[in-house]
């Protein structure tokens, strides 16, 4: 099974390794995208500007924005 994950990254598209910006690897995608709904404002806070849906090394979509409004 791929593990389905969300690459945080700063406003350039780099990708953020900070211990400080929550991980985690979901089984599909409906779990990924919920974790994002519950999670997407303490990463904004933690400096993450976008994400992308990632299934294994296969980008499903994104980048996408966290800024809210």
């Amino acid at each position: 099974m791929t593990a389905w994950t969300w690459r945080c990254e700063d406003a350039d598209g780099r990708e953020i390794e900070d211990p400080a910006v929550p991980r985690a690897e979901f089984p599909g995608q409906g779990e990924a995208e919920a974790w994002l709904s519950d999670t997407w404002a303490d990463l904004a806070d933690a400096g993450v500007a976008q994400v992308t849906l990632l299934e294994g090394d296969r980008v499903v979509y994104g980048p996408m924005s966290l800024e809210a409004g």
